[in-house]
């Protein structure tokens, strides 16, 4: 099997760099087509990490100026649509905020190249987006593109398929109609809290000099303060808290701020934003992750070397799909597209024309 892939909103490259994984276990040819993203240093990191990719073949441009029809053929496609207006943090102004509407470019590219298959991305507030009406049309958008794509909507956790992270994602699989083919959802590979990979076996053994390991300087207060909250704990409930280090804001006890991973458990969800106290913090020591030790924690090898500033690369790390989950759908993916028989489950997500809900 030969596919070219194109991808808008790229980031980094954890989509491609999957797929190109379960490509190369498997025997597959996928080859890079082309790539979109509106950020220069994210666009960098992708030419930079992705074989085959060029700062000819990545664009570096907001995708409602790109011209759709001149990227090039492709037989497959991924696109993690923005998420901005569908996160459960903010406003949640689903199809009616600036960054919902985007998912059209993706629908574009059905239309116009009529790719064989699609894998598309996002999290999971999207299914109770305006009661669920936001996704249903969104659904419904992708399922009558082009000629037709048969849909397999799935909330992945990704701690279940050996992420040593809690990060729960909607990946919406489609295939063309006419290939007769129909996806099915791969079966969790750790489908036991027991069989979850804990954050200590993946932090241990960073060498000093690995690429994007800087540390963040931590003022005194702000490591006399993680002296007081123990793994797993936050700023809002640690027991041990003294009066003057208490972070006075009512109603945020189950927040992330200042909270301290666990050794023997999954991360909790790496963001790719956010001001003080949102780092992540390492459950020893009194710091901030660095970027290598997110890295890690999103499955990234040492060897793919993020590019910019150290903020930058924060985001977008926060921001990718995790590898080692991507690369679990795209070998599901491409059994089943060669006739191949995989361990699967049933789809955890329900859809009509007007709603949708979790099965």
């Amino acid at each position: 099997m030969t596919f070219r892939m194109g991808e808008l909103f790229s980031g980094p490259g954890g989509m491609a760099l999957g797929a190109h994984q379960a490509a190369a276990a498997l025997g597959v040819d996928l080859r890079h087509g082309w790539a979109n993203d509106y950020d220069a240093s994210t666009v960098a990191t992708y030419v930079a990490n992705i074989h085959g990719a060029s700062h000819e073949t990545v664009r570096h441009a907001d995708v409602r100026e790109l011209n759709i029809e001149e990227l090039g053929h492709i037989e497959g496609f991924a696109f993690g649509f923005p998420c901005n207006d569908y996160s459960l943090v903010g406003e949640n102004r689903g199809l009616k905020g600036e960054f919902g509407p985007l998912y059209k470019f993706g629908i574009d590219v059905l239309d116009h190249y009529k790719p064989m298959w699609f894998v598309a991305e996002n999290v999971s507030g999207l299914r109770s987006s305006n009661g669920g009406r936001d996704f249903a049309e969104i659904l419904k958008a992708m399922r009558t593109a082009a000629d037709g794509y048969v849909l397999t909507p799935h909330l992945y956790k990704f701690e279940e398929y050996g992420v040593p992270q809690r990060r729960h994602r909607i990946i919406i699989v489609g295939i063309r109609s006419d290939v007769g083919a129909k996806f099915r959802v791969p079966a969790p590979t750790h489908p036991r809290a027991a069989d979850w990979v804990p954050v200590r076996d993946v932090l241990l053994g960073i060498p000093e000099s690995a690429k994007n390991h800087e540390r963040t300087r931590q003022s005194q207060t702000v490591m006399e303060r993680l002296s007081y909250i123990d793994p797993g704990e936050n700023a809002f409930n640690a027991k041990r808290m003294p009066d003057h280090l208490k972070l006075n804001v009512r109603g945020a006890t189950l927040s992330q701020i200042y909270r301290r991973l666990h050794p023997e458990r999954p991360s909790y969800t790496l963001t790719g934003s956010g001001g003080g106290g949102t780092h992540g913090y390492h459950w020893a020591e009194n710091r901030a992750l660095t970027n290598r030790e997110r890295a890690r924690i999103q499955t990234f090898p040492d060897e793919f070397e993020f590019k910019g500033p150290k903020e930058s690369v924060r985001r977008q790390v926060g921001m990718a799909v995790p590898p080692a989950g991507a690369r679990v759908i795209f070998e599901a993916l491409f059994k089943t597209m060669s006739g191949q028989p995989y361990q699967w489950i049933e789809q955890n997500l329900a859809v009509t024309d007007t709603s949708v809900h979790l099965g």
